[in-house]
């Protein structure tokens, strides 16, 4: 097979594994894995010979640590450094410890097991932050424990990169090895970081006045190799080098830049590392030592999450919060992959049982985080202690209002909208899980409270049946749809507003049953367009007429405004929106709207709202049926009389 095929089927089949892994949302480094399993020495064969793409496959460890130097900063870990050297620092320690006793007395040397106890401590960065963002779980308290420990274990591969090369030989060679490396470490990076914080920024400022994205992209992937040559020729590894460019880079004011020209390289690079991790597995050993791998893997997830509860919970931890801690962080990293590689004399057989037992535990890390809530509320009796006090807490901030309106999230968009509806005296109840937000708001006189909004007991503890309407301003249309859906079950009449970030969410948003969806990307463009218009000399009442015009077409349901029967007044003409229940019993029920005829009364059916599934500008033929909310345009008599129809007939 030549490079061209060969280059197409790693390609082919790692696009495939991937897609197939996203399907069932699994990490694609899974997918990368069983690729590289396959189409390896030990199955199939397809690739005999791994050492060019091993040696490229370092490219990838390269720019994965150039990019977590980018995220180093001195300020995060002050911030947060109790949780990062206290937590982190403890678990990686006593991981290894621990492992290291567990190798020597199953008749291994200490250093062979300090050496598995350093690939064994690391938990998948990649896997976790994602999985802490998708869930809305970043800012709670088990979350930054979570990322405070992940960003000592990043750390920590630092020193582990110069240590492992030196454990595989004698004591007393081992002991000068190791004191010569860091040795080197200190006299290069000192050099580097020296020399380098005077240099970097002025390098970077002459490359950026030539105005070429290619040469600006070119220079990235120039300053992180060439540090890494620099580490490598003083005796130490390549992603040292890296990570002391990322952290250079991360001084100067174009770091964010940098770090989406140097995304598509590493993720590229960062595949085939785990295609080439997979190329590792070999199948006989695997399958002639099946029971120690999943010994191993047993071992592996109870040993770290025992740890890890212990420490949470001397840490000052609540006994549900250390639980979650220990399921999250139970599982291997990549970075295990990383320093299995340049762990020196592990025998195959050992080096085949903990690279599969790593594979298997990332497998069923998302599982076990799945099940994670269920497992801390059925076993830590506390935890509903807590969950009932912070409901009790919302329900007590709720009990005096009414009419309100809720206000699901209260980040930036949520801040705005509170502070606009209090100018107009408007009562709002806000929940969000962010405890320092939240303190900082209350603080300050907003009417805020920390609470799961996804919950249908938080809503209800924020006076759902008594609101006026719901808003959603959360950018998760995941959680957008939970709120919805437990808004509809709980007071199908109630109006929704949910924002939005594009146009699919806003569909996705309107099936769930919002009332209406406002689109930022729409709303941003309204006003780059008027602005744009004014400032070409267009007047300025022809462009709001055209802004109002477009808002009038895209949001439907803001033709009028929502109608509460306290204003009814006769002598009122501003059409109105208004929603009608259809209760059992209703004179409307298996009626069609032409049948009903309600625009004798001058009024417009605008949407039917069923089963949370909102039709906008239903047709004549559609037949009203029990639990519809009908959503009426009119003026106030005019919506009192088809009211008066739809109930009595």
């Amino acid at each position: 097979m030549n490079t061209l095929q060969l280059t197409l089927l790693l390609l082919g089949a790692s696009v495939l594994a991937v897609v197939l892994f996203r399907r069932v949302n699994l990490p694609p480094v899974l997918g990368y894995l069983l690729v590289g399993s396959l189409i390896g020495p030990h199955a199939f064969n397809f690739m005999r010979d791994v050492d060019d793409a091993q040696s490229l496959a370092e490219f990838g460890v390269v720019f994965l640590m150039f990019s977590i130097g980018l995220e180093f900063s001195l300020s995060r870990l002050y911030a947060i450094k109790r949780i990062v050297f206290g937590l982190g620092g403890l678990q990686v320690a006593l991981t290894m410890l621990a492992v290291t006793g567990i190798a020597f007395a199953c008749g291994y040397s200490w250093h062979l097991g300090l050496a598995i106890g350093g690939v064994l401590a690391m938990s998948s960065t990649a896997v976790i932050s994602k999985l802490l963002t998708e869930r809305l779980e970043l800012d709670a308290p088990h979350g930054r424990d979570i990322i405070g420990v992940l960003l000592f274990q990043d750390l920590a591969v630092v020193p582990l990169l110069i240590l492992l090369p030196s454990l595989s030989k004698p004591l007393d060679e081992m002991a000068l090895e190791m004191g010569i490396a860091l040795g080197k470490a200190v006299v290069v990076l000192s050099l580097i970081l020296f020399f380098g914080q005077r240099l970097m920024r002025k390098w970077f400022h002459f490359v950026a006045r030539a105005r070429s994205e290619e040469i600006f992209a070119l220079n990235v992937i120039l300053i992180t190799l060439f540090l890494a040559y620099i580490t490598e020729l003083a005796g130490l590894s390549l992603a040292l080098g890296a990570f002391v460019a990322g952290m250079l880079v991360s001084e100067t004011e174009y770091k964010l830049t940098v770090e989406e020209d140097i995304k598509p390289f590493r993720d590229v690079l960062m595949g085939l590392f785990f295609v080439t991790i997979g190329m590792k597995l070999d199948m006989p050993i695997l399958l002639h030592n099946w029971w120690a791998i999943l010994l191993t893997l047993a071992g592996l997830l109870a040993l770290k999450a025992f740890v890890v509860w212990v420490v949470a919970r001397r840490m000052g931890s609540t006994p549900g919060n250390a639980v979650r801690d220990a399921l999250w962080l139970c599982a291997g990293g990549e970075f295990g992959f990383v320093l299995l590689g340049e762990a020196k004399g592990i025998p195959a057989h050992v080096g085949q049982v903990v690279l599969s037992a790593l594979v298997l535990s990332m497998l069923t890390a998302p599982f076990i985080i799945q099940f994670c809530e269920r497992l801390v509320t059925r076993f830590i009796g506390s935890e509903w202690l807590l969950k009932s006090m912070q409901i009790t807490q919302v329900a007590a901030r709720s009990m005096a209002t009414e009419h309100h309106a809720i206000i699901c999230g209260f980040g930036r968009c949520g801040r705005f909208l509170a502070h606009f509806l209090a100018q107009e005296g408007v009562a709002y109840i806000a929940m969000d899980l962010n405890p320092e937000r939240v303190r900082e708001a209350a603080a300050a006189g907003d009417s805020v409270v920390f609470a799961d909004a996804t919950r249908r007991e938080s809503l209800l503890a924020a006076g759902l049946q008594r609101a006026s309407v719901v808003v959603i301003s959360v950018d998760d249309p995941r959680s957008a749809e939970k709120i919805i859906t437990h808004v509809r079950n709980s007071r199908p009449e109630l109006p929704v507003v949910a924002r939005s970030a594009n146009e699919r969410q806003v569909e996705q948003l309107s099936k769930a049953g919002a009332s209406e969806v406002v689109s930022e990307s729409l709303e941003a463009s309204l006003m780059l367009a008027s602005h744009a218009l004014v400032l070409m000399g267009l007047p300025m009442n022809r462009v709001l007429r055209r802004v109002r015009e477009t808002r009038s077409e895209r949001y439907q349901l803001l033709r009028g405004f929502f109608y509460s029967p306290a204003e009814h007044s006769e002598t009122d003409l501003q059409p109105r929106l208004y929603s009608v229940w259809i209760g059992p019993g209703s004179a409307s029920i298996g009626r069609s709207l032409e049948e009903l005829n309600l625009e004798e009364f001058g009024c417009e059916v605008r949407a039917i709202q069923r089963r949370g599934i909102k039709s906008v500008a239903p047709t004549p033929a559609v037949c009203v049926k029990a639990g519809d909310v009908i959503v009426l345009l009119g003026v106030s008599v005019s919506l009192a009389a088809a009211e008066q129809r739809l109930r009595s007939g």
